[in-house]
């Protein structure tokens, strides 16, 4: 084996193919020689004062935890190395990974990467919404175990990432290709997010089956929301048909918000729910039809920002005596 080795990488074009084959079937005393030949760090732009950014620490720290679990589990080293590690930045992974799970026979994935590529490049607003995103996902969902994780791994984080893709696209007028990219989206991640769709930084889709998000829909910065939730219309009006979601809103699982309402910063949709009025700021909306909680003229205030929080149940005590 040592031999074998020793005389593959003599031939520079033929060194990294060798490491990935030795990695897969034995585990070394060192690993961290067989990562790559190149330091593992981000190739950020040089600045003044000669610190790293929050951008840069993010990508810096999925490099580090990419490199410590393919210590953990060698067989996955060429998957690692080849989502994470051979790339420059947090833009050319991510773009890469989309291209490689929305590619289908007809669809290539070089078509792909050159359009997530040339959105995520051109866009500031997007880079920070895809860190932003990632702080979410990785800060209020305990399932969440590292930032490389959540960007392999959780379908939500990349259907979001899509969307912004897509909405970037029908924007520019590209409709076609933002439907495109909507209906690849749904078949593999099961999130049917229209392109017209608007939002904000630092969204949760959390396990994201079922969320459908309709064209005229608005959601806000820093927004939860869970499975099987539709942001719908009422009909077959056209126009401006769909709920607007206010800034730290929390919607539980299987709820339908529809037609142009308003849910207003911070307030809380319970499980199940099935809203079709506005929702004031800082209230809590459980039901079928959805009631405020406290009553419509005096409603409980919430003094904590739901979203952030994530708890679904506090409202219990006083919306129902219902006990196991």
């Amino acid at each position: 084996m040592t031999t074998r080795l020793a005389s593959s990488s003599s031939d520079p074009s033929k060194s990294e193919s060798s490491k990935c084959k030795y990695a897969l079937y034995a585990r070394p005393a060192s690993f961290c020689n067989l990562v790559s030949c190149s330091p593992i760090k981000p190739d950020h732009p040089k600045q003044s004062d000669n610190r790293l950014d929050e951008d840069d620490d993010i990508w810096l720290k999925m490099r580090e935890e990419a490199q410590s679990d393919m210590e953990e589990e060698p067989i996955l080293f060429n998957y690692y190395y080849a989502s994470i590690l051979s790339h420059k930045s947090l833009e050319s992974a991510l773009a890469n990974h989309l291209a490689m799970k929305l590619s289908n026979s007809s669809l290539s994935s070089n078509i792909l990467l050159e359009v997530f590529s040339s959105v995520f490049n051109e866009d500031q607003e997007i880079r920070r919404a895809i860190r932003d995103d990632i702080k979410a996902v990785k800060e209020r969902d305990p399932a969440c175990i590292s930032l490389v994780h959540c960007m392999l791994n959780f379908k939500g984080f990349l259907a979001c990432q899509a969307h912004r893709t897509a909405h970037k696209l029908w924007s520019q007028g590209r409709n076609v290709l933002a439907l495109v990219i909507q209906n690849r989206v749904s078949e593999v991640f099961a999130v049917d997010i229209h392109p017209g769709a608007k939002m904000g930084r630092g969204i949760l889709l959390d396990h994201a089956t079922g969320v459908v998000i309709g064209e005229t829909a608005v959601i806000g910065n820093n927004v939860s929301i869970l499975h099987n939730v539709t942001l719908g219309g009422t009909g077959k009006t056209s126009g401006d048909r769909h709920p607007k979601i206010g800034d730290g809103v929390l919607v539980g699982a299987g709820t339908c918000i529809l037609g142009n309402v308003r849910i207003g910063e911070g307030a809380k949709i319970g499980a199940g729910s099935v809203v079709l009025k506005q929702v004031p700021p800082r209230t809590t909306a459980v039901g079928n039809p959805a009631r405020l909680m406290g009553g419509k003229g005096n409603p409980i205030m919430l003094d904590k920002i739901p979203s952030l929080t994530m708890d679904h149940t506090s409202h219990i005590s006083e919306w129902s005596d219902y006990v196991i």
